[in-house]
């Protein structure tokens, strides 16, 4: 079983920035992708960003040029720098980590508890 645990939430103004982090935490697994929804009430969930292990990334064009993802390897931990935010970037964002156990060879997605993100003045 791997955990998620996502910090860095919280209340910024319009042009303002956040880093969230995401770290995952377990024994015996591997993690490959990393990456961040978020939903909106009402609103289809949407893939945000998302990073390999090697270090490829792909961003919604929603975002493309305001935020960066990134990741630490050793430490199991991904990130999101929010730069240039704007109030429609207000929602719940979740991360999320595609694993491989290493005991069993399974694959699998173990998701954060999610954060919330608020840009409003």
């Amino acid at each position: 079983q791997v955990q998620l645990v996502e910090s860095g939430g919280g209340l910024v103004q319009p042009g303002g920035s956040l880093r969230l982090s995401c770290a995952a935490s377990g024994t015996s697994f591997r993690v490959n992708a990393m990456g961040w929804y978020r939903q909106a009430p009402g609103k289809q969930r949407e893939l945000v960003a998302y990073i390999t292990r090697s270090g490829t990334t792909n961003y919604a064009d929603s975002v493309k040029g305001r935020f960066t993802i990134s990741r630490d390897n050793a430490k199991n931990t991904v990130y999101l720098q929010m730069n240039s935010l704007k109030p429609e970037d207000t929602t719940v964002y979740y991360c999320y980590a595609d694993v491989n156990s290493l005991l069993t060879s399974g694959l699998g997605r173990s998701w954060g508890q999610g954060t919330q993100v608020t840009v409003s003045s």
